[in-house]
């Protein structure tokens, strides 16, 4: 009777840890949009090509990366934030920051905007890594 018990422990254990693990369906695509139009010369191109990246680690899983879309399934994160798309869009204004300045109270717009995702799988450890690149206008009027 104890060994049945175990067992039936050991096997509530390991599904209840394979069902509680991590799933991400990558970026979150909003209906709002706002379009941009460069057509007046009320602008200029402040910087061309700003990168953002960002990437996280599990064990026990595996990530695809397709163009601007990425899916992790995974039972262990290595990283509280996860959050790929957010943190490489703070990466991006970090290393505009760093280059050009505070854009804060700068009438900016991300124009060109690039996704692009990619992961890193092997027998026990998956890393999708997000991508984001654009170029960066500044309104003059």
């Amino acid at each position: 009777m104890k060994k049945r018990m175990m067992i039936l422990s050991v096997s509530l254990v390991s599904i209840s840890v394979l069902l509680s693990g991590c799933f991400t369906s990558g970026m979150f695509t909003s209906a709002n949009i706002t379009n941009v139009e460069l057509s007046k010369g009320n602008y200029k191109v402040v910087a061309t090509s700003v990168l953002g990246e960002s990437q996280a680690g599990y064990i026990f899983g595996a990530s695809i990366g397709i163009g601007m879309y990425t899916q992790t399934f995974a039972i262990i994160p290595l990283q509280k934030d996860r959050q790929l798309y957010r943190l490489a869009m703070e990466n991006l204004w970090k290393n505009f920051e760093t280059k050009y300045g505070n854009p804060i109270g700068r009438k900016l717009a991300l124009v060109n905007v690039r996704y692009d995702s990619q992961a890193l799988n092997t027998f026990f450890y998956t890393s999708p890594k997000v991508t984001i690149m654009a170029d960066v206008v500044e309104f003059t009027e």
